[in-house]
């Protein structure tokens, strides 16, 4: 199964990157967590900056789209097979940018697609 990077990853339980986290790991997804403070969950370390080294199919999105702009082109040399835009981080600027690089935006919430089994 291919990698998930969660960016915007944080070890506050109450924040939906951390709940998307662990339903990620509980379905059995591998990942890789990028957030600003650090930290680990359930054995993931989040780390401060993207691995260009890392094999990752999904970047789900936990950043506002002004905080999104430092990680364009880092995302887009991962060369994702799609970008998940959690409910709060839609872009349109992005989805430009990612549409000319044949990345597929999909708008919609990680939890409930796991949830629903159409991850």
């Amino acid at each position: 199964m291919s990698a998930t990077l969660v960016l915007g990853a944080s070890t506050n339980t109450s924040r939906y990157s951390n709940m998307a986290m662990r339903s990620l790991l509980k379905h059995g997804h591998p990942i890789y967590a990028v957030g600003k403070t650090g930290g680990e969950v359930q054995g993931v370390q989040i780390e401060k900056t993207i691995d260009q080294k890392w094999s990752v199919d999904t970047v789900t999105l936990y950043l506002n789209p002004l905080h999104q702009q430092a990680y364009y082109q880092q995302i887009i040399q991962l060369k994702p097979r799609r970008v998940i835009f959690n409910p709060g981080a839609e872009n349109p600027e992005f989805y430009d940018l990612l549409s000319k690089e044949g990345i597929e935006i999909v708008n919609a919430c990680t939890l409930v697609l796991l949830s629903v089994n159409t991850y």
